[in-house]
């Protein structure tokens, strides 16, 4: 009878074991789901600002559809992508291309899966008010 008993308990250790395991597998996993997530909410909301840029008058700090106006520098400046602030719980923002045509933000991620982390590249088309983005994972420095 104690044989049995001692199997019953090892079994159970095992299953609560395993358990326990794909418990953890399945939190990391949605904590770096809700960051990939929350990116790129992040920068559908930098692309309205920088949409709001483009058409908002220069006398009144905008680019005034003015293809000259948008640069890297102007559009970091006017979302306020500058040192500390280029940051939130969520990630890392910066300008990674503005002109006349297209500007790109690119936010990356703080949750960590496998040894990278999410990466959200958004293109604001200045033209057609267009916002595309494109989610990829980028490996961790």
């Amino acid at each position: 009878m104690g044989t049995q008993q001692i199997l019953l308990i090892v079994l159970s250790v095992i299953i609560v074991g395993v358990a326990i395991a794909v418990g953890i597998s399945m939190f990391n996993s949605q904590a770096y789901n809700a960051n990939k997530t929350a990116i790129a909410s992040d920068a559908q909301a930098f692309a309205a600002q920088v949409l709001h840029y483009w058409k908002t008058p220069e006398s009144q700090g905008g680019a005034g559809g003015n293809g000259d106006n948008m640069t890297p520098e102007n559009v970091r400046d006017y979302l306020g992508l500058t040192g500390e602030n280029a940051k939130n719980e969520n990630g890392t923002y910066e300008i990674t291309a503005a002109d006349s045509v297209t500007v790109v933000i690119t936010g990356l991620g703080t949750a960590i899966r496998n040894d990278m982390r999410p990466k959200i590249e958004t293109t604001v088309t200045l033209a057609d008010d267009g916002v595309t983005a494109q989610a990829t994972d980028e490996p961790v420095e």
